[in-house]
C-alpha cells in the first residue's frame, strides 16, 4: 500500500438515548455512545444485539424510535425545531450522509462497472467532483488499498478480499468523516481476511475515526482505542481493549468473550 489512507477531518460521533424496534422486538434500548474525532471504536456483541442496528440508525438508513445521532455536532436526519425534533427531508439526509463512509459485509459493488468507476461513481452522481477529478482520485484511492493494478478489473474478476477493499476506496472516495465498518470480513474466506485488516489498521493510525462491528477479537486488541460490548441493544461496559478483554466486568461480556477467544 501507498502512503496513509485518510480522511479530510475525522469527526466525532454522539449517539443520544436510541430506541428501535421492530415489530415487538426491542433492537437498540437507549444507547448512549460517544465516539471521538480520530478514535477507533469497535462494537463487539452476540447476533442481535444491535450492533448493525446501531450502525444503521447513526446513518439513518433506519430512523430510531426515540432518540437521535449527532456527527460533528449536527444532528443527523433531523433538526431542532422549537424545542422538537423534525425529520430532514431525504435529500437533506443524503447530504449529511457523504460525511459518513458505510462499508458493508457484502461489498455492494456495481457489478458492471470496473473497480476504478465503482470508486469513482459517488463523488459524481452527487456532484462532490468533475468526472476526471473523480477518476483521478479513485485511482489514487485504490493505490492506497493495494489495488492499483486492478482499476479496470470487474467485481466478478476479483477475489472477496480486493472487492472489500474497493468498497473501502469507495467509502473513502467522499471524504467522508468517519467510517462505519459492518462485519466487513464476515463474507470473506479466512485467508481474504487479513489483507482487509490490514487496510483498516492503515485507515486507525492514519487518523481516521473509525465505529467497527466485528468478531475478530486480534483486531480489536491491535486497533482501537475502545471497545464498547452491547447487549440486548443496551451498552454493558466500554473502554480500553486493555480493560473490556482483559478484564471485564460484566457477566455477559465474560460469557460473550470465553466463546469467542
Amino acid at each position: 500500500m501507498s502512503g496513509r489512507t485518510t480522511v479530510e477531518r475525522p469527526v466525532g460521533v454522539d449517539v443520544h438515548g436510541v430506541h428501535k424496534r421492530f415489530g415487538q422486538h426491542r433492537v437498540l434500548d437507549g444507547v448512549d455512545l460517544r465516539v471521538r474525532p480520530g478514535e477507533v471504536t469497535v462494537l463487539l456483541g452476540p447476533s442481535g444485539s444491535g450492533k448493525s442496528t446501531l450502525l444503521r440508525v447513526i446513518n439513518h438508513l433506519e430512523k430510531p424510535d426515540a432518540g437521535y445521532v449527532e456527527v460533528d455536532g449536527e444532528p443527523i436526519g433531523v433538526r431542532r425545531r422549537g424545542g422538537r425534533m423534525k425529520e430532514l427531508t431525504e435529500r437533506a439526509t443524503l447530504v449529511q450522509r457523504r460525511r459518513i463512509g458505510f462499508v458493508f459485509q457484502n461489498f455492494h459493488l456495481f457489478p458492471h462497472l470496473t473497480a476504478l468507476d465503482n470508486v469513482a461513481a459517488a463523488p459524481v452522481a452527487t456532484g462532490l467532483s468533475p468526472r476526471v477529478e473523480a477518476r483521478e482520485r479513485a485511482r489514487e484511492l485504490l493505490g492506497r488499498v493495494g489495488l492499483a493494478g486492478k482499476a479496470d478489473a470487474y467485481p466478478g474478476q476479483l477475489s472477496g478480499g480486493q472487492q472489500q477493499r474497493v468498497a473501502i476506496a469507495r467509502a473513502l472516495a467522499l471524504r467522508p468523516g468517519v467510517i462505519l465498518f459492518d462485519e466487513p470480513t464476515s463474507a470473506l474466506d479466512p485467508e481474504l481476511v487479513g489483507e482487509v485488516l490490514g487496510v483498516i489498521k492503515d485507515l486507525a493510525t492514519g487518523g481516521t475515526t473509525l465505529l467497527v462491528v466485528t468478531h475478530e477479537i486480534g483486531f480489536a486488541r491491535e486497533a482501537a482505542d475502545r471497545v464498547v460490548f452491547l447487549d440486548g441493544g443496551r451498552v454493558l461496559e466500554q473502554g480500553p481493549p486493555s480493560e473490556v478483554l482483559d478484564r471485564p466486568r460484566h457477566r455477559r461480556t465474560r460469557d460473550f468473550l470465553s466463546r469467542v477467544l
